[in-house]
Formats: structure tokens, sequence, C-alpha cells
């Protein structure tokens, strides 16, 4: 797989000097939104590195990285409800799966929008989350808020990422994978940790 990657992700850098390439990362954050094929991150991180040395700019990467998850989100938000039927019958039709839909139903009636931000950091996690949006039937204006803002703090951070750590992705991109993966994650915990002491807090001065 990591071969794989590799192959893929030099073609990719070979493009991301030429300006067809912010139509590459819009694509590419939509579909991964929807059916995760390649760490849209990592794509958008080689445009943050083209901007560093002149060749795109930066604010656009940013945008149409961060146009192209929204774009994702809806349509895997949409997807789940318009098929919420087959899915119920053919995804989530035994126990587990069952149990699984109820627990995201759950998580997302106790913590709001902000498991969408949580899981856009997320890879697959973000496509589980909006899918199951949609199944359960979450408030759509409320979605497309928190979906929006998910996506401009996410497509800000990988951006900004390859801009000013380009030089050190330029020639290994399993380590700009493996940082935007750690880095990711090192979101979603600050996120989360904040959660829980907005909780305690609020728990204990009730």
């Amino acid at each position: 797989l990591i071969p794989m990657l590799e192959t893929l992700l030099d073609w990719l850098e070979t493009l991301s000097s030429n300006p067809w390439f912010y139509l590459i990362i819009f694509v590419i954050a939509m579909l991964d939104s929807v059916v995760p094929i390649v760490p849209s991150e990592t794509t958008v991180i080689l445009g943050g590195i083209a901007a560093g040395q002149g060749n795109l700019w930066l604010p656009l990467v940013i945008l149409l990285g961060a146009a192209g998850a929204f774009a994702g989100d809806n349509i895997a938000y949409w997807l789940g409800r318009r098929l919420e039927g087959f899915l119920r019958r053919r995804v989530f039709s035994r126990e587990k799966g069952k149990a699984r839909l109820e627990w995201a139903e759950r998580q997302l009636r106790l913590r709001g929008g902000m498991l969408l931000v949580t899981a856009r950091f997320i890879p697959g996690g973000r496509t589980a989350i909006t899918v199951s949006s949609g199944i359960t039937r979450q408030p759509y204006p409320r979605f497309v808020a928190f979906a929006l803002l998910a996506c401009v703090l996410w497509a800000t951070y990988a951006g900004v990422l390859g801009f000013v750590f380009g030089d050190q992705f330029k020639d290994d991109h399993t380590k700009a994978f493996l940082l935007a993966f750690v880095a990711a994650l090192s979101v979603s915990a600050l996120v989360e940790a904040g959660r829980w002491l907005r909780h305690r807090t609020r728990d204990s001065s009730s």
C-alpha cells in the first residue's frame, strides 16, 4: 500500500506546480469525504508546499480544499439521508451495525456539532459521521454550520503545514502523510480535551 501511495503522491507532486492542481485539490477533497481513496490532507499539504515555492497561491489552496471538503460532506449527508432505508436494511441490519448507528446518533445528540469538527480531522471518521448525520436526520442547518467550520479549519491547517514545512516534505512524502495523520489526531485530541474541560467546569459550577 505504501509504494502505491508513494507513486500516487509523486504523480500529484509533478502536477502541483500547475494551475490545474487547484482543481485536483477540490476534487480529491470532495471524493475523500464520500469514499476515502487518498489522504486529502496530503494533497492540500502538497498545495501548500507548491505555494511556498511560489507556484500556487496559499489562500486559493485553502479555499478550494475547504470548498471540496464541504461539498463532499454535504454529498455524504444527503446520501445518508436519501438512502436511509437501504443503509439500515443492508449495512446496519445486524446487531453490531445497529449498535454503531445508535452510538453515532447518541454522540451526535450529546456532543452536537463539535463531533463533526473532530471527525473532520480523522481520515475515514469524517465519512462515517457525515453519513450517520444524514441517516439519523440531524438538523441540516446545524450540520452545514459545523461542517463549514470544520472544513475551513481542516484546509487551513493542512495548507499552512505544507507552506511552513515544505522543504522537509518535498523529498519524503511518507513523512508528510504521517505528520498529517499525527497532526490530525492531535487536533482531535485538543478539541475533545476542550470539550471535556468545558463540561467539567459546567458540572462543578452547577
